[in-house]
């Protein structure tokens, strides 16, 4: 795998408390563990069969194989992954015991959060905080190709590959459809591979919970359900809407984005991404909606990303606290009828920046609302120039 340097720093991160490490498969999060803590921690991984089996009849021989690991690197002060915890979540009760009798630290992997969310495992109880792994940002990548990832997306096997298509058909086949299976968490497969092609197509607009059932051929309690499934697997997420508004109605209806805009298209079934296409356009929203997930997370920032859409059709594609406005437009050229939404927001003299990100080069400031070049905002966002 390529060695892209990733933005999450685990060391740092680590320095302050446990962590559970959480996010999709194939992110990169055992290669991250390799690159960052290679001489710094003792790993358990439960994927190993036999260990598996050892540490599910009896939980309670973790803190002897953990004694046995310290010796054989002749120390006491490792960091300890256990990776992939929720495939034991019963684990976490020695956890808990070991770090408080024993002060150790814990690095806790995993690609799914609803054994833990439903298995009613201890999660801790503020000892451990969440840190997420997402797909490569941009900045994370050398020689950044938009197309490409508009098309394929930002898992790091997949950008990496000379068959990315091939490479996500199969990331598609083995993991989302039959590990997802595989865990018990649906029982109908075709139903719900169904639903994850509706869920694709209308990535990043509003709910309706109704239509995808009646086109997927299921109840409305089972789309929640699958949703909600999506959620606790990290496969993807709920943009909620920002109703503070007060001169202008807003919707309460939520969006849902998937994690990853190459996923979101072999799903969907995507052949070609056309540069004047609507997808397109959409895409670039979609990639720049999880760029500011990712800084947001990984800067560990507490405002809410979110978004706004007035009664009368007025949006805003994203909202950062009651701070930042942001408006994404494909075209390489803006008119003053893509600002429309970003003016009727500054109506509600709230939010305190404006910026319109697309592709146009030439950057202006229409009073208060700035028009960037993607390229530089990113920059600004990710030096932490925008949201301080």
């Amino acid at each position: 795998m390529t060695a892209y340097i990733r933005e999450l720093n685990l060391v740092e991160l680590l320095k302050k408390k446990t962590f559970f490490l959480l996010g999709p498969r194939a992110t990169g999060k055992t290669f991250l563990i390799d690159h960052q803590l290679k001489n710094l921690a003792i790993i358990i991984d439960l994927l190993h069969s036999d260990l598996y089996f050892k540490l599910s009849h009896s939980p309670w021989e973790l803190e002897n194989i953990i004694e046995a690991k310290f010796s054989e690197k002749k120390k006491k002060n490792c960091i300890i992954v256990i990776d992939e915890v929720q495939k034991i979540p019963n684990l976490l009760d020695e956890v808990h015991r070991l770090i408080e009798s024993k002060k150790w630290r814990f690095l806790l992997t995993g690609s799914s959060a609803r054994k833990l969310k439903y298995g009613h495992a201890n999660l801790l109880a503020g000892r451990a905080w969440i840190a997420h792994l997402f797909p490569l940002v941009r900045h994370e990548i050398p020689n950044f190709q938009l197309e490409r990832y508009l098309r394929y997306g930002g898992l790091p096997v997949v950008y990496a590959s000379d068959d990315p298509e091939e490479e996500l058909e199969s990331y598609t086949r083995t993991y989302l459809y039959e590990e997802i299976q595989a865990e018990g968490l649906v029982r109908k497969l075709p139903q719900f591979s169904r639903f994850l092609q509706l869920a694709a197509i209308n990535n990043g607009f509003l709910l309706n919970f109704s239509s995808v059932a009646n086109d997927a051929g299921v109840p409305v309690s089972t789309v929640r359900e699958y949703y909600s499934i999506l959620e606790d697997t990290l496969l993807g997420f709920m943009l909620e809407p920002w109703s503070h508004s007060k001169k202008r109605k807003a919707i309460s209806t939520a969006k849902f984005y998937l994690f990853d805009c190459g996923v979101t298209h072999a799903l969907a079934g995507t052949k070609t991404l056309d540069r004047n296409s609507d997808l397109y356009g959409r895409s670039f929203e979609h990639w720049l909606g999880l760029e500011l997930r990712s800084y947001l997370d990984y800067h560990r920032k507490r405002d809410v990303l979110g978004f706004w859409r007035s009664k009368h059709q007025h949006e805003v594609d994203f909202t950062i606290g009651d701070h930042i406005a942001i408006e994404t437009k494909a075209s390489k050229k803006i008119t003053s009828h893509d600002l429309r939404g970003l003016y009727a927001l500054q109506e509600e003299k709230i939010f305190k920046h404006y910026f319109l990100v697309s592709q146009d080069e030439v950057e202006t400031k229409r009073g208060a609302i700035h028009c960037m070049y993607w390229k530089h905002f990113l920059d600004r966002l990710w030096n932490d120039e925008l949201l301080k």
